[in-house]
């Protein structure tokens, strides 16, 4: 979710998809080398490290988590004898979605960038914004509540095979869109090899490759796909379900609105030849 976020760089980009989420600044001169302490770029380049691979694992725990594979929790878990109820169980997943939804677009806007940088380093900004994203996103799991109540279920084992493949193209779809977007750059890995390069940040181009060329936000897409393509739809999954979509259909508005103001004309006639999720719809 984010994480993909981020998952543009809200989001989930980061997770989660746009080709230009991962810097909301625009490119100044700077000098050939930043003289920082070799200690310092290597202390900040193992924090980036550290902050992918804690990503990597809670996206892959994410994929489990929404399709129950293989993961101690689960979307779809079923009320025990002693879950609380339903009521107080819907408060606390609904709290919990607001928790991922305003770290991930807060801490994505330009306004709190230019404030956050003045404590934290800008060249481990992305990173930090990952790792808090991939907390929220482990809180959802560990404190997630089963609410009961089953909406439908696949038990046909050919029609349930369908949907689970379509899932799986939905969350590929989000994994290919951040390459396409600069998987490195997304998540911070890239900002940190500069640091320790000690070589100065180069913004990226807005480029709109492969899916991009069809739609504006294949990475968002991936996600709606992924979250309501499932076999079995709980209650609690159909909360998380329509709280996402709600929240990424806003989380577009704001994203595009920053991305006018990064990159203006040309951002502006992308926009208009280019639907936003379904291809000529816009």
């Amino acid at each position: 979710m984010s994480i993909a976020g981020s998952m543009t760089d809200s989001s989930l980009h980061a997770c989660a998809g746009t080709a230009a989420r991962a810097s909301m600044t625009k490119p100044v001169a700077a000098p050939a080398s930043l003289g920082v302490p070799l200690a310092l770029r290597l202390a900040g380049f193992t924090y980036g490290v550290f902050c992918y691979a804690v990503f990597f694992v809670t996206f892959l725990y994410a994929f489990g988590f929404v399709g129950n594979f293989l993961t101690p929790t689960a979307l779809d878990m079923l009320p025990s004898a002693n879950a609380m109820h339903w009521s107080k169980a819907l408060l606390v997943n609904l709290g919990l979605l607001t928790l991922f939804a305003v770290q991930h677009s807060v801490m994505a806007r330009p306004w709190f960038k230019a404030k956050w940088t003045r404590i934290v380093p800008e060249s481990i900004e992305r990173s930090t914004y990952v790792l808090c994203a991939s907390a929220a996103m482990i809180a959802m799991f560990y404190f997630w509540q089963p609410i009961g109540g089953v909406i439908w279920h696949t038990a046909d084992p050919i029609l349930r095979g369908v949907v689970v493949t379509v899932m799986t193209l939905g969350w590929s779809l989000v994994f290919v869109s951040t390459w396409l977007i600069n998987h490195f750059d997304l998540f911070g890995l890239r900002q940190v090899w500069f640091l320790l390069m000690d070589k100065p940040y180069t913004h990226l181009p807005f480029t709109t490759p492969l899916f991009y060329r069809f739609i504006r936000h294949p990475l968002y897409l991936g996600f709606i796909i992924g979250f309501w393509a499932t076999p079995t739809m709980t209650a609690a999954h159909l909360v998380f379900a329509i709280a996402t979509t709600i929240y990424i259909l806003l989380a577009i508005r704001w994203e595009e609105r920053d991305l006018l103001d990064l990159h203006g004309q040309k951002y502006r006639d992308y926009r208009s030849r280019v639907s936003k999720l379904i291809p000529s719809v816009v």
